[in-house]
């Protein structure tokens, strides 16, 4: 009996933590899943070791699973920094994107094709991308916006302009609250033309000019978006 209840216990944990993993945004269930597996792995081998039935090679094995799983996450922290050093090394064939902030959404635009993707960074769809919504999962968040920022609703506007051209089904018919007059750091402004801290003056020049072309409204740019990079531009310069 004791170990029919310990077995519907580890089923139950497992199910829980199988459930909290297929909730979570599309891009972050690979790892999840392999934690999970690795978990399950290593639940394994400790049970049959107890029960005398694996080799101490098992063991042995079981503890190098336990150091992966400890370090998988640092390599995971890691391999994006290594990434962005080799972009660096290789200048200007990694490519250049801009970054906009606003209390419920991260967007980038990619200099080069225009393309814009974002990240919501808070609310009940907290992590995910927006290349991973669908068109009513938008919908929803676009309902959120309205009720939480400004800003938000205008950045959203200009990524669903690009991804449903024409597009009219995402008017609430609601005005969005007001907007705070919060001034952008030089950050901000650095993110906004995707410069590094030493740019020069020619280079926020040349970077503002090529926003300013991909971001004309026939190429799925907005006024909100036009105006974050010109404040950007005209802070840097002083």
């Amino acid at each position: 009996m004791p170990r029919l209840l310990l077995l519907l216990a580890v089923l139950a944990v497992v199910y829980i933590l199988y459930r909290r993993a297929q909730s979570m945004p599309p891009h972050k269930r690979r790892a999840e899943f392999i934690k999970l597996g690795v978990g399950l792995s290593v639940l394994a081998v400790i049970v049959l070791t107890l029960a005398g039935k694996m080799h101490w090679i098992g063991a042995a094995l079981t503890g190098l699973l336990v150091a992966a799983r400890t370090l998988l996450p640092t390599l995971i922290r890691l391999f994006p920094m290594l990434s962005s050093a080799l972009g660096k090394s290789r200048g200007a064939a990694a490519g250049q994107t801009s970054t906009v902030t606003t209390e419920l959404l991260r967007m980038t635009l990619d200099h080069d094709s225009g393309k814009l993707a974002g990240e919501v960074l808070r609310g009940p769809l907290r992590d995910w991308r927006l290349d991973e919504l669908s068109r009513e999962q938008l919908q929803q968040f676009m309902q959120y916006c309205m009720s939480e920022d400004a800003d938000s609703v205008q950045l959203l506007e200009s990524y669903l302009q690009q991804r449903f051209p024409g597009a009219t089904d995402f008017d609430t018919g609601e005005p969005p609250p007001a907007s705070s007059a919060s001034g952008m750091s030089r950050q901000e402004a650095l993110a906004t033309l995707g410069l590094e801290e030493d740019a020069s003056d020619e280079e926020i020049v040349a970077s503002h000019r090529k926003l300013m072309q991909k971001l004309h409204p026939d190429r799925g740019g907005n006024d909100y978006l036009a105006a974050k990079v010109n404040q950007a531009k005209d802070l840097l310069l002083g």
